[in-house]
């Protein structure tokens, strides 16, 4: 009879683990990883980005996001929207083509992978015949394919049939060129395929040798050829379909005129906009219309080989203004958006300048003085300085949220005003139900603050630490602005800057408290800064208080860096969270641990050598705990020595070399199964195994940095305010803490004093500590309670010590400190501990009921949910690759049951471990397939479909004429 009760207890508690619990990957934040090709669809609005690993990405309004991935791991070298479509064409470095669509499913749009195609040649053909180089997507639905060998091939879409009767081969193309232009020789592979804005019946086939051929689809012959001689990079084709502009390796563009000769030997005009020197290649030229003056040219490459060679710039140039923008990494791709009605004669006026370079995404405004950039509401580059530690915060009071925002608008005086230019799409997902910081610390000394509340992780605040100490920064360097006069006229682009001025601002520990505005900020060289929000600058002085924090010990002598140097004049800080105490730590290694209680006024810090408690309302440092082993010697030698850890796996090495010398020596005489049991044991003993295959054992107190101080927690329990301190050699420190009253909190000392010592058996690390209340819920945060967001907790029954380590879970009684169970995570598979945090999850469908869990990840990857205070396995989720040990070690936990980790250095992956709480894309994508003469967003092909009337073809004609020729002539066309 009690099994069946207990068996039905079971079967509700699993069907209430289902209500609670649900793993999934959500959205990934940030900038993909090293992007590989571009793409724009006029017609639905949307960016497509497509990367070295595969993935291929859709961005449209904030909020419309679409993510997939190739089975093929290869690079996306080309993509390419079908016109007025929801289609989208992709081709891969291995020659493979793949179509994508947008399908709906339940109101949704999803996107889906409908079909893959490689050409293939004839027997005996070698591979460049049909190694693809150009892709042009027509407007009648078909698609061309330029290849290495020069041979066009079209292919029918989205089927993939190859139409073989409407080819178009080398030798058809060669059979017309005039025996002077030398028939016999390679004409290189295709280069630019472009479909003429008038006549969707005819396109223009470049080769890389510089000869252009206008051919006839329907005629099925070469109708114009245009003899280049210089190396072609890229082909436009104006809108009036008469005028085309190349450009060549050697830094010049040409023009050349669509007419009924058969052959044009020469261009109507040749430009090197550089001048006369050697210059680099102009990869991507356009030319763009406007109604009310001259056309923009806009460029990219074509630098000074010798004196710019190693700039990455786009030039844009209208009328008498012309700026090279300068950017800080690899251009990949650019286009251009164009604003006007769909059925307007006229294409639009050219909008925003939007350039895919490696590490970020930069859109320019074309129509605001000064062509500023606009900010981005998605793909901002997370890693313009390096990612060294994330920190988050949920639910967000609204005065704060509002500072905090108001405050990074007055950074962004520098962006334009317009609204982003990209809205394709409708963003169906419902509203945060709170409000998210994700605060990320840098390696150049910055904090940032993004609104994580939704699928968009936006920007809102920079904060920097540098201008507390001195360093090699000049703080008058205005790095966006070029010098006067300067030739070509460099104007800096962009946030992405990967360079510290030094590494010891790197940013490692960040602790927000939501409710007061104080921030606590800690570095790689030992400083710890408080601050606190102010909306006016303010100009002040930050005194450093120094803490010793090995306590004047002899014998240890620190081989690491030295300390930043504080200013000590007085410093402007701007509007923000500005430092008004500094703790310097003494040696100055890096910060490992930090925590803040804002009520009590008080910060405790920790290192590799101990930790402390300091004042800062006061300004003074409570007291000071050395946790240093003495034969810790590789704490002393700080980040940048390895010469210990080298030396002791040489060390290990000889040891083990040693040991299995005398086991053999000692094999005579011996039976082979004692022999092989020994060899067994001693190599388990002494080998240095993978993580994921350590043995479980005691450690010995002699390892390494066993006096690291991993955590640090206040609680306010049923006994007293206390400080608890977990150190990397399983020891655990408690501090009693007492307090003056508030109205002598100014005059008299906070005190702390040790009250007990935990030393776990197995001398594994403690990653995470709290206490539970009576009721077996964690204390809340402090000021929680007095601003009414959490309840009191229950101190009238007996409170308990939940100790976190690498290797178990175990709880503690409290006053008494005594063992009351625990749970083993590391019994088999080898598993440990890595990140720890406690979640509410909430019930999917009571909306009433939630419980409380530990969030536990493994050194394996893997997420389990444990009960409290039962100390139970709830679930377990395998989630980040055991390799990836910076996507582990990235990890944060949010109150809520999501989490945040960084799947390259410029993303972070969101999951969700919770059944009612979920941030998650939710889009729909509309084809108006409208039939419209004009679509007035292209860039690439303005009029898709080419149905124009003749009254429209002659206006245009009579545009485009005026604008090479004369202004005004222009003017009085329209």
């Amino acid at each position: 009879m009690k099994r069946f009760r207990r068996h039905g207890h079971d079967s509700q508690r699993d069907k209430l683990k289902q209500e609670l619990f649900q793993f999934n990957k959500t959205v990934e934040h940030g900038f993909p990883h090293q992007p590989s090709a571009l793409g724009y669809s006029p017609s639905l609005d949307l960016l497509a980005i497509g990367t070295r690993s595969g993935a291929i990405k859709l961005y449209g309004a904030p909020g419309v996001e679409f993510m997939g991935l190739h089975d093929e791991n290869a690079a996306v070298t080309q993509v390419h929207f079908l016109p007025n479509e929801l289609e989208l064409v992709t081709l891969l470095d291995d020659n493979s083509l793949h179509m994508w669509t947008l399908r709906a499913h339940n109101s949704v749009s999803e996107l889906l992978e409908v079909g893959r195609f490689t050409l293939t040649g004839p027997p005996g053909a070698p591979p460049s015949v049909t190694r693809v180089t150009s892709v042009l997507a027509l407007s009648s639905g078909e698609l061309l394919l330029g290849t290495e060998g020069g041979h066009v091939f079209v292919v029918e879409v989205p089927g993939f049939r190859e139409l073989e009767e409407r080819n178009i081969s080398v030798e058809d193309i060669q059979k017309r060129i005039p025996e002077e232009y030398g028939p016999r020789r390679n004409l290189e592979c295709v280069e630019a395929l472009q479909e003429n804005p008038r006549n969707p019946q005819q396109v223009l086939i470049g080769y890389g040798r510089g000869l252009m051929v206008l051919w006839d689809l329907q005629k099925k012959c070469a109708v114009q050829h245009f003899l280049g001689t210089q190396q072609l990079e890229s082909v436009w084709w104006m809108e009036d379909g008469i005028t085309i502009i190349s450009s060549h390796s050697d830094g010049s563009y040409c023009h050349w005129s669509v007419s009924e000769e058969d052959v044009q030997s020469q261009p109507n005009k040749q430009e090197t906009p550089y001048g006369s020197f050697p210059c680099k290649a102009i990869s991507k030229i356009l030319q763009l219309p406007t109604k009310q003056g001259p056309p923009y040219l806009i460029f990219s490459g074509g630098m000074p080989r010798a004196s710019y060679g190693d700039r990455h710039c786009i030039s844009v140039i209208h009328s008498k203004t012309h700026i090279a923008l300068d950017f800080t990494s690899r251009i990949i791709d650019f286009f251009v958006i164009r604003e006007g009605k769909p059925w307007s004669t006229f294409p639009g006026e050219p909008s925003a300048l939007v350039v895919l370079v490696e590490e970020e995404l930069v859109v320019v405004d074309l129509q605001s003085e000064g062509w500023p950039v606009i900010q981005t509401p998605y793909l901002v580059p997370l890693h313009c300085s390096a990612i060294t530690c994330s920190h988050h915060v949920s639910s967000i009071p609204l005065k704060l949220w509002e500072r905090v925002l108001a405050t990074g608008e007055l950074q962004n005086t520098h962006y334009s005003r317009k609204p982003w230019p990209i809205n394709g799409g409708k963003n169906l997902a419902p509203d945060p139900p709170q409000r998210d910081l994700l605060l990320t610390g840098h390696e150049d000394g910055t904090v940032r603050f993004w609104d994580a509340s939704g699928v968009c992780l936006y920007p809102m605040y920079k904060l920097s630490t540098a201008g507390v100490f001195h360093t090699d920064a000049d703080p008058n360097d205005n790095m966006n602005q070029g010098a006067e006069g300067e030739w070509p006229p460099f104007r800096k682009v962009g946030c992405f800057d990967p360079y510290s001025d030094d590494p010891r601002l790197g940013v490692q520990k960040i602790h927000l408290c939501k409710y007061s505005g104080y921030l606590t900020v800690a570095g790689t060289a030992g400083q710890v800064l408080v601050m606190e929000l102010n909306d006016e600058a303010a100009e002040q002085t930050v005194e450093a208080t120094v803490v010793d924090l090995l306590q004047g010990q002899e014998g240890f002598r620190w081989k690491g860096q030295a300390r930043l140097d504080v200013r000590h004049e007085p410093v402007t800080f701007p509007p923000g969270f500005q430092p008004f105490a500094l703790v310097q730590c003494l040696p100055p290694a890096v910060v490992t641990a930090i925590a803040l209680h804002s009520e009590w006024k008080l910060v405790a810090f920790g290192t590799s050598h101990g930790f402390g408690l300091y004042d800062y309302q006061q300004r003074t440092n409570i007291m000071v705990r050395c946790t240093l082993n003495p034969s810790d010697q590789l704490a002393l030698e700080g980040p940048l020595s390895r010469v210990k850890s080298i030396k002791k796996s040489l060390r290990q090495s000889f040891r083990r070399i040693r040991r299995s010398r005398v086991s053999m020596r000692n094999i005579i005489g011996t039976p082979l199964q004692e022999i092989n049991a020994r060899l067994d044991a001693e190599n388990l003993q002494d080998m240095e195994l993978a993580p994921v295959q350590r043995k479980i054992e005691a450690r010995s107190s002699d390892d390494s940095f066993t006096g690291l101080v991993r955590t640090l927690y206040f609680a306010d329990s049923f006994i007293t305010p206390s400080l608890w301190a977990g150190t990397n050699g399983g020891a655990v420190f408690a501090y009693v803490i007492r307090l003056p009253p508030v109205e002598r909190r100014m005059e008299d000392k906070v005190t702390a004093h040790p009250a007990k010592e935990i030393q776990l058996m197995h001398r594994a690390p403690v990653v995470g500590l709290a206490i539970l209340d009576g009721r077996g819920a964690p204390l809340p945060e402090p000021l929680e309670v007095a601003h009414d967001l959490a309840r009191s907790p229950d101190m009238l029954g007996s409170h308990h010590l939940l100790v976190v380590s690498e290797e178990q879970i175990k709880l503690f009684t409290l006053p008494k400190v005594s063992a009351k169970t625990k749970l083993k995570l590391t019994a088999t598979d080898g598993s440990r501990v890595r990140r720890v945090g406690v979640a509410s999850f909430g019930s999917s469908r009571v909306e009433d009921y939630s419980e409380s869990g530990l969030v536990v990840l493994t050194n394996l990857g893997d997420l389990h949910v444990v009960s409290l205070p039962a100390i139970k396995m709830q679930v377990h989720y395998p989630c980040i690759r055991r390799e990836d040990v910076s996507g582990i070690a990235s990890c944060v936990f949010t109150k809520h049951g999501q989490g945040f980790y960084l799947i390259s250095p410029s993303e972070f992956e969101r999951f969700s471990l919770s059944a009612r709480c979920l941030v998650e894309p939710r889009s729909l994508v509309e084809s108006s397939n409208s039939k419209a003469p004009i679509s007035t967003s292209n860039t690439n092909q303005t009029q898709q479909d080419g149905r124009l009337t003749e009254d429209s073809r002659s206006v245009w004609s009579l545009m485009e004429h005026a604008l090479l020729n004369d202004e005004s002539e222009y003017t009085r066309v329209l």
